[in-house]
């Protein structure tokens, strides 16, 4: 059974959620305070944490940070922050999602179900091609690494996942939403979590990633990645 850690200093928001999820078969722990969440995940190591940003005792984004760097876990956050700049911050510091305040706790219970189904996902109807090329950018699809010539670049999965598919389709433009679906197979997510991935692999790929090359913006559209000549 998958573990969902909920962590809310509402006791009230964590029961509506608590119901929903255990509905769906989830085993619900739950947390009202920083220190608490902290030590509720180092005892039993949820799949999945839906995280409160503002919360008595802890900074959420920092103690998002600090459960990423002890285990491998999603973080949806819940939040009454609502502008784009809140959640580009709240998705660069870890998040996968970022539902906001008020929220719908049927579309939350469908984010985590989608979020666990891409954490754990099944074995593909089809396997892509084995070594992808370009210029010095060499990525195994097999052993999941890509490399700029004898540079590993250390791309995390998600990170990984979008560099295969845009190598994959190089030449043609890509929205946001698009890339949310076709690469995570994700319908609820927040597209933010496009931009900052794009931006992260701009880091390791481009010479000069505020001038991009190779993963260039387009204009009204999205994104596309461009073959070296």
């Amino acid at each position: 059974m998958q573990r969902v850690l909920v962590v809310d200093d509402d006791e009230t928001v964590r029961d509506v959620v608590r119901r929903y999820l255990s509905r769906e078969g989830y085993q619900v722990l739950e947390a009202g305070t920083g220190p608490d969440a902290l030590a509720v995940f180092r005892a039993e190591r949820p799949d999945l944490v839906v995280l409160d940003l503002m919360l008595p005792g802890a900074d959420g984004l920092e103690l998002c940070r600090t459960m990423r760097a002890e285990a491998p876990v999603g973080v949806i956050m819940l939040t009454a922050l609502g502008l784009e700049s809140d959640r580009v911050v709240g998705l660069e510091q870890g998040a996968d999602d970022y539902v906001v305040k008020p929220f719908s706790p049927r579309e939350l219970t469908l984010r985590v179900a989608r979020l666990l189904e891409r954490l754990d996902p099944p074995a593909p109807r089809s396997v892509p091609e084995q070594r992808l090329t370009d210029g010095d950018l060499i990525i195994d699809t097999e052993a999941r690494t890509a490399h700029r010539g004898d540079v590993p670049l250390g791309l995390t999965g998600r990170e990984f996942d979008l560099l295969v598919f845009l190598v994959g389709h190089a030449g043609r433009a890509f929205t946001r939403k698009e890339l949310l679906e076709r690469v995570w197979d994700w319908s609820f997510g927040d597209d933010s979590t496009v931009t900052v991935h794009v931006r992260r692999l701009r880091e390791k790929i481009e010479d000069d990633p505020s001038q991009p090359r190779r993963l260039v913006t387009v204009w009204g559209r999205g994104y596309r990645y461009d073959r070296e000549p």
